[in-house]
């Protein structure tokens, strides 16, 4: 059995793509901007046009499953038939508060929750780290930027959802 990283290119190009929502969190833009910028990078370079991919921001991790179910009931510019997958991405970064334990547990909760309803793939993209150094450990390209990832994520499970989840 392949893993994700084992497929070809020819496994994740995905014929007819439609639409793919991204919804993005502001906060540590620094982080978020740069997995959104590798996330669309990787997305082009499989076949989806700009104007297939709509980023949604919002200010924070926690407003991110508010926007996804939207887009997933269709309460969005497009219906919900037409959205081929959506990728919720954010950097949630611990403190010296329980924030962090509110704010990551409810939009995990939350996204979980839109991806069991929803009738296409939703992808878990926030980091949850310690530190701002660990993020952009995960963040920066030069060290394996997890948007690339997650958009090659979305193009595996569009593929797995049209082949296979009929």
């Amino acid at each position: 059995m392949k893993s994700k990283w084992d497929l070809k290119s020819e496994d994740l190009s995905v014929e007819n793509p439609m639409k793919i929502a991204v919804v993005a969190s502001l906060f540590n833009p620094d982080i978020t901007k740069e997995l959104v910028r590798c996330c669309l990078y990787t997305l082009e370079e499989y076949g989806y046009s700009s104007d297939q991919v709509d980023v949604l921001w919002v200010p924070g991790a926690w407003e991110i499953p508010q926007v996804a179910k939207k887009v997933a009931d269709g309460d969005y510019n497009t219906t919900a038939d037409e959205i081929d997958a959506l990728i919720a991405m954010g950097c949630v970064i611990k403190g010296e508060t329980p924030h962090f334990d509110f704010v990551a547990g409810e939009a995990t909760r939350g996204i979980s929750k839109v991806a069991r309803q929803a009738g296409f793939p939703v992808i878990f993209g926030i980091l949850t780290v310690d530190t701002w150094e660990q993020a952009w450990a995960r963040a920066s390209e030069a060290k394996g930027n997890k948007g690339r990832e997650f958009a090659k994520s979305t193009l595996h499970m569009i593929n797995l959802y049209r082949q296979n989840l009929k």
